[in-house]
Protein backbone atom coordinates (compact mmCIF):
# COMPACT_ATOMS: atom_id res chain seq x y z
CA UNK A 1 0.00 0.00 0.00
CA UNK A 2 1.22 3.42 -0.92
CA UNK A 3 0.35 5.74 2.15
CA UNK A 4 2.59 8.44 0.70
CA UNK A 5 0.19 11.58 -0.58
CA UNK A 6 0.53 12.28 -4.36
CA UNK A 7 2.60 15.17 -5.56
CA UNK A 8 0.46 18.47 -6.09
CA UNK A 9 1.27 19.28 -9.75
CA UNK A 10 2.81 22.47 -11.09
CA UNK A 11 -0.40 24.38 -12.83
CA UNK A 12 1.54 24.87 -16.04
CA UNK A 13 -0.52 27.88 -18.03
CA UNK A 14 -0.30 27.61 -21.50
CA UNK A 15 0.42 30.67 -23.34
CA UNK A 16 -0.12 29.40 -26.99
CA UNK A 17 -3.88 30.19 -26.74
CA UNK A 18 -3.77 33.07 -25.08
CA UNK A 19 -1.19 34.71 -27.59
CA UNK A 20 -3.54 33.18 -30.56
CA UNK A 21 -6.45 35.30 -28.53
CA UNK A 22 -4.43 38.56 -28.65
CA UNK A 23 -3.62 38.08 -32.24
CA UNK A 24 -7.06 37.90 -33.14
CA UNK A 25 -8.10 40.65 -30.88
CA UNK A 26 -5.71 43.47 -32.58
CA UNK A 27 -6.18 42.26 -35.91
CA UNK A 28 -10.04 42.99 -35.04
CA UNK A 29 -9.04 46.34 -34.02
CA UNK A 30 -7.46 46.70 -37.32
CA UNK A 31 -9.64 45.90 -39.25
CA UNK A 32 -12.75 47.76 -37.87
CA UNK A 33 -10.65 50.87 -37.00
CA UNK A 34 -11.16 53.98 -39.34
CA UNK A 35 -7.92 55.54 -39.96
CA UNK A 36 -9.93 59.23 -40.88
CA UNK A 37 -8.00 62.54 -41.52
CA UNK A 38 -10.25 64.87 -40.01
CA UNK A 39 -10.23 67.58 -42.97
CA UNK A 40 -10.16 71.45 -41.63
CA UNK A 41 -13.47 73.24 -42.50
CA UNK A 42 -13.71 75.14 -45.82
CA UNK A 43 -14.98 78.39 -45.47
CA UNK A 44 -15.31 80.94 -48.12
CA UNK A 45 -15.92 84.30 -47.10
CA UNK A 46 -18.10 87.08 -48.09
CA UNK A 47 -16.76 89.59 -50.62
CA UNK A 48 -18.62 93.01 -50.05
CA UNK A 49 -18.42 95.20 -53.75
CA UNK A 50 -20.33 97.99 -52.15
CA UNK A 51 -20.15 100.95 -53.26
CA UNK A 52 -20.02 104.44 -51.60
CA UNK A 53 -23.20 105.56 -50.04
CA UNK A 54 -24.35 109.13 -52.08
CA UNK A 55 -25.89 110.16 -48.51
CA UNK A 56 -23.69 109.57 -45.75
CA UNK A 57 -26.31 108.66 -43.05
CA UNK A 58 -26.01 111.41 -39.67
CA UNK A 59 -23.85 109.40 -37.30
CA UNK A 60 -23.04 110.04 -33.80
CA UNK A 61 -19.86 109.14 -32.80
CA UNK A 62 -19.60 107.63 -29.32
CA UNK A 63 -15.80 107.34 -27.80
CA UNK A 64 -15.29 105.10 -25.03
CA UNK A 65 -11.68 105.50 -23.49
CA UNK A 66 -9.96 102.57 -22.24
CA UNK A 67 -10.64 103.57 -18.18
CA UNK A 68 -14.44 104.03 -19.04
CA UNK A 69 -14.79 107.73 -20.02
CA UNK A 70 -17.00 108.38 -22.75
CA UNK A 71 -17.18 111.40 -25.74
CA UNK A 72 -20.35 111.83 -27.47
CA UNK A 73 -19.78 114.00 -30.70
CA UNK A 74 -15.92 114.75 -28.93
CA UNK A 75 -18.49 116.18 -26.15
CA UNK A 76 -17.20 114.72 -22.86
CA UNK A 77 -19.92 113.11 -20.50
CA UNK A 78 -19.96 113.84 -17.26
CA UNK A 79 -20.57 110.31 -15.17
CA UNK A 80 -20.18 106.93 -16.59
CA UNK A 81 -23.42 105.72 -16.10
CA UNK A 82 -26.33 104.98 -18.53
CA UNK A 83 -28.97 107.65 -17.83
CA UNK A 84 -26.74 110.31 -18.56
CA UNK A 85 -25.29 108.34 -21.27
CA UNK A 86 -28.69 108.22 -23.01
CA UNK A 87 -29.57 111.99 -22.42
CA UNK A 88 -26.54 112.97 -23.96
CA UNK A 89 -27.66 110.60 -26.98
CA UNK A 90 -30.58 112.21 -27.19
CA UNK A 91 -29.20 115.53 -27.10
CA UNK A 92 -26.79 114.45 -29.81
CA UNK A 93 -29.70 113.04 -32.18
CA UNK A 94 -32.34 116.02 -31.71
CA UNK A 95 -31.16 117.52 -35.17
CA UNK A 96 -30.59 114.67 -36.84
CA UNK A 97 -32.99 112.53 -38.95
CA UNK A 98 -32.54 108.54 -38.56
CA UNK A 99 -28.96 108.75 -36.86
CA UNK A 100 -26.39 105.84 -36.40
CA UNK A 101 -24.63 105.68 -33.47
CA UNK A 102 -20.97 104.97 -34.13
CA UNK A 103 -18.92 103.12 -30.93
CA UNK A 104 -15.06 103.48 -31.20
CA UNK A 105 -14.25 101.79 -28.15
CA UNK A 106 -10.58 101.86 -27.44
CA UNK A 107 -9.10 98.02 -27.26
CA UNK A 108 -8.35 97.67 -23.84
CA UNK A 109 -12.17 99.22 -23.23
CA UNK A 110 -14.03 97.06 -20.53
CA UNK A 111 -16.83 94.98 -22.44
CA UNK A 112 -19.60 96.88 -19.61
CA UNK A 113 -18.59 99.94 -21.03
CA UNK A 114 -19.58 99.27 -24.66
CA UNK A 115 -22.28 97.48 -23.25
CA UNK A 116 -23.81 100.45 -21.54
CA UNK A 117 -23.77 102.78 -25.15
CA UNK A 118 -25.53 99.95 -26.33
CA UNK A 119 -28.08 100.08 -23.29
CA UNK A 120 -28.28 103.76 -23.62
CA UNK A 121 -28.67 103.66 -27.25
CA UNK A 122 -31.56 101.68 -26.83
CA UNK A 123 -32.90 103.72 -24.37
CA UNK A 124 -32.39 106.60 -26.48
CA UNK A 125 -34.36 105.25 -29.13
CA UNK A 126 -31.45 104.95 -31.69
CA UNK A 127 -31.83 101.49 -33.48
CA UNK A 128 -28.62 101.81 -35.94
CA UNK A 129 -25.94 100.98 -33.50
CA UNK A 130 -22.29 99.87 -35.83
CA UNK A 131 -18.84 99.65 -34.83
CA UNK A 132 -15.85 101.89 -35.87
CA UNK A 133 -12.61 99.41 -36.43
CA UNK A 134 -9.48 99.89 -38.06
CA UNK A 135 -8.21 98.02 -41.17
CA UNK A 136 -6.05 95.33 -41.13
CA UNK A 137 -2.46 96.13 -40.13
CA UNK A 138 -3.19 99.50 -39.66
CA UNK A 139 -1.40 100.67 -36.58
CA UNK A 140 -2.83 102.69 -33.74
CA UNK A 141 -4.20 106.08 -34.74
CA UNK A 142 -4.63 104.85 -38.31
CA UNK A 143 -7.99 105.93 -39.79
CA UNK A 144 -10.93 104.01 -38.26
CA UNK A 145 -13.52 102.76 -40.61
CA UNK A 146 -17.42 101.70 -39.31
CA UNK A 147 -18.46 98.26 -40.02
CA UNK A 148 -21.60 96.92 -41.27
CA UNK A 149 -24.53 98.82 -39.30
CA UNK A 150 -26.60 96.54 -36.79
CA UNK A 151 -29.66 96.65 -34.89
CA UNK A 152 -29.59 97.49 -30.98
CA UNK A 153 -31.17 94.78 -28.98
Amino acid sequence: MNFRRPEAEEPEINLIPFIDVLLVVIIFLMLSTTYSKFTELQVELPVANATPLANKPAEIIVAVAADGRYQVDQQRVDGANVDTLTSALRNAAQQRKEPVVVISADATAAVQSVMNVLDAARRANLPHVTFATQQGGALAGGAPRTAAASKAR
